[in-house]
């Protein structure tokens, strides 16, 4: 057990807190999708270990991560009465991914993803009330026994496991088994660009599953809402309305998977993610909100 902190030394309390910094971004990220809110849910917990006597805590990781679980969950419940003030709630935004050159992340972006946490996953993850997720992130993402997950939600241990495990059917049953295969998964998006590029609407369908699902997120453009398209028919006709951008795309890593970036004249505009299983993609996620797009860090993957 790591040994307590006297709460008048600030420069061990400062070291602690950066040494526990990637593990707790990469909590927040997981619990709410956001990069620049998982940023602001760490540096609360910053300020809230700040003005609080930690003297006696034996474990200053597992308490910060209990910090920012609770940070977090404040904001996903925010979030939440936000979305069912408004007359449709759904399709959410999507998730803020997490981009890198096809030959790898870098360090800062290795612990974020350690557990490769799949762009798909966070889609599913999105749909879940702010309890399960909190719960099922916090146990079976980083091992956070239910007895300190309990207070965070205001139920018993056995009630904090319940919302676990309804969480983990909900992921279970909703995020596909991607192909593991990172050779086999780059030939399959490069056939679905040049198909989309080339106007082949046979190729297209050749590529996407029967029951392929697309979501664009455009932002403000689709009033903050992402759009949903259903089957391989519709999705290649959409994708053939998107072939321009097939012509300027890049290839990128899309939260360690194969997906790509379209860059005309090598300024980032979308980004593309694709969850592959047995050789067809089952799911396309678009982001395209020009906002979102310029706040997240891309520099040089323009091409």
């Amino acid at each position: 057990m790591e040994p307590a902190v006297p709460q008048n030394d600030s420069d061990l309390l400062a070291a602690r807190f950066e040494e526990s910094r990637p593990h707790l971004r990469a909590v927040a990220y997981r619990m709410l999708g956001s990069l620049s809110e998982a940023e602001d849910a760490v540096q609360e917990a910053w300020f809230r270990l700040d003005r609080t006597d930690v003297s006696g805590v034996q474990n200053l990781g597992g308490w910060l991560t209990t910090v920012v679980g609770r940070v977090c969950l404040d904001q996903l419940r925010s979030r939440k009465a936000r979305r069912e003030e408004s007359v449709d709630a759904f399709p959410e935004r999507l998730p803020d991914p997490v981009v890198s050159r096809e030959d790898g992340a870098d360090p800062e972006q290795q612990a974020l993803l350690s557990d490769s946490v799949g762009y798909a996953l966070l889609v599913v993850l999105d749909r879940l009330g702010p309890a399960e997720r909190l719960a099922f992130v916090l146990h079976d993402m980083f091992a956070v026994p239910f007895e300190d997950i309990a207070p965070i939600v205001e139920k018993t241990p056995a009630a904090t496991r319940q919302l676990a495990s309804r969480a983990r059917r909900r992921v279970q049953g909703g995020t596909p088994k991607p192909d593991t295969d990172t050779s086999r998964r780059r030939e399959v998006v490069g056939a679905f660009l040049a198909a989309a590029r080339d106007g082949d609407f046979d190729g297209l369908l050749t590529v996407l599953d029967p029951d392929v699902v697309l979501r664009v997120d455009l932002g403000a453009v689709a009033g903050g809402m992402a759009q949903l398209v259903r089957g391989a028919t519709a999705v290649a006709q959409q994708a053939l309305m998107f072939s321009k951008l097939g012509a300027v795309s890049v290839p990128v890593l899309v939260n360690g998977m194969p997906g790509a970036m379209a860059a005309p004249n090598g300024r980032p505009q979308s980004l593309m993610d694709l969850t592959i299983v047995d050789g067809r993609i089952v799911e396309i996620n678009i982001l395209a909100d020009p906002e979102r797009i310029a706040a997240l860090d891309l520099a040089g993957l323009g091409g």
